[in-house]
């Protein structure tokens, strides 16, 4: 695998310098304005040099084979051209790959909008989060805070670091572990770190309260690399025929505890017992031929396998979001590209995370909100909510959630020029992430 791996980081090297020089000499200065991006450069030992530690945490998994395609992972079958076996924690790699073909790349730091730093966050938490490095987890990020301020530090010093973001494809909690926790509970300290309060991090999963935090979507399998692709998909969905009410694809809830999770798994049981309740002959009126479906994901079954679940959100007209270990979840997105109506629990899971790419203001548009208090202490049915709504609101609802994916999806990196015209996850993540900085820089807010 080292040998192969050596082989892969140079060929990107390469090309990272080839697309870098091509974007400053192609940009158009006008369309640019307010726009610019520097990367810094950093040493490879913080980005591509820890990809050849894949296979080195047996706890965690061998990530080996998700950096096929920059990120992508392999294609899902040999005929494929849009679907990836994708891991989203590889949102890293994919995100410094789609940037070095970003229009707007200078070459001049000082007069740049915005600062990326390729530093491979989540990648490198791994040797604290399961390797030999556990105990030393609140010393993450000092060794690349300490290379910015030694390294053309006046790039730093321009802005405190204000005007530099970086990807961190890990939830936020994974990175704020407090730094008087000794010994250490679980994740590392980077956020918790002074010496980053004033840089910009997107995440998988924000926390509420700080300002330098945003979360934006996870990355899903499906990649099309030009307008007709996609355009293709979105038609297969739309003549998707919905026999099913809603769908759950998870794992959890099988434990007699009281939780959201136990009270789909539940309702869903219950829902499939034909002499079961007064909604079975109501979903039959509807012209459903099944209420609900579990698709057991226990186990990460189904993390890298878009086949067991797609299909049956297709089939769905609703898709089940609850809560899990952390608030969000991969499954939002993977149900939006399905045309698949989210249905949240609780705000947490959405709503206050990914405003960039759906806007708060719209929930009401495109998904459907019962607090997950409602089901589990006060015993109400998901089905007769869900059932209750009119159908051409669903049929709205539908549509707006169609609108939505090219908003969620990341598409492949070199996709065509009718593609690009659209924004996706990518494009709008930098967009927010340079509104912000300049709203901070200009208004001089550095911590």
């Amino acid at each position: 695998m080292a040998c192969k791996s050596t082989t892969l980081f140079f060929s990107f090297f390469f090309l990272s310098t080839l697309l870098y020089s091509q974007s400053d000499l192609e940009s158009d200065t006008s369309e640019c304005k307010g726009r610019w991006i520097y990367i810094r450069e950093l040493p490879s030992r913080f980005n591509l040099d820890l990809l050849s530690n894949c296979s080195n945490y047996p706890i965690y998994t061998n990530f080996c084979p998700y950096l096929a395609n920059h990120g992508l992972g392999h294609k899902t079958h040999k005929n494929s051209h849009s679907w990836y076996r994708t891991d989203p924690f590889m949102l890293e790699l994919l995100f410094h790959r789609r940037i070095l073909e970003y229009p707007c790349l200078s070459p001049n730091p000082n007069t740049s909008d915005a600062i990326f730093l390729p530093y491979y966050a989540g990648l490198d938490a791994l040797r604290y989060l399961y390797g030999s490095d556990f105990n030393s987890s609140a010393e993450h990020g000092l060794e690349l805070f300490r290379f910015l301020q030694q390294d053309s530090k006046h790039i730093w010093d321009r802005n405190d670091g204000l005007d530099h973001f970086l990807v961190m494809a890990r939830p936020a909690w994974d990175f704020s572990q407090p730094l008087m926790n000794d010994p250490p509970i679980w994740g590392t300290s980077i956020l918790e770190l002074p010496e980053f309060y004033n840089v910009a991090a997107l995440t998988l999963e924000s926390r509420p309260w700080p300002w330098q935090e945003q979360a934006i979507p996870h990355p899903t399998s499906f990649h099309p690399s030009n307008l007709a692709k996609m355009e293709s998909w979105i038609g297969r969905v739309r003549r998707a025929r919905r026999s099913t009410l809603m769908v759950f694809a998870g794992g959890g809830g099988v434990s007699s505890a009281p939780n959201i999770r136990h009270s789909i798994r539940d309702e869903c049981k219950n829902s499939s017992n034909s002499n079961s309740s007064s909604s079975s002959s109501s979903s039959n009126s509807s012209g459903l031929s099944k209420v609900c479906e579990i698709v057991d994901c226990s186990n990460g079954v189904c993390e890298h396998d878009p086949i067991l679940y797609m299909k049956p959100m297709l089939q769905s007209t609703f898709c089940l979001q609850p809560p899990g270990d952390t608030p969000t979840r991969r499954s939002t997105f993977d149900g939006i590209l399905a045309g698949c109506i989210p249905v949240f629990f609780e705000e947490l899971s959405a709503k206050s995370q990914f405003g960039w790419h759906l806007p708060e203001e719209q929930y009401g548009e495109f998904s459907v909100f019962i607090p997950k208090e409602e089901v589990v202490s006060k015993g109400l049915r998901i089905v007769d909510v869900l059932l209750g709504i009119d159908k051409n609101e669903v049929r709205r609802m539908r549509e707006r959630v169609i609108e939505l994916m090219p908003r969620i999806m990341y598409r492949r990196h070199g996709s065509s020029l009718g593609l690009s015209a659209k924004k996706d996850a990518f494009d709008l993540a930098v967009e927010g992430s340079i509104n912000r900085i300049k709203s901070r820089v200009t208004a001089g807010l550095s911590v």
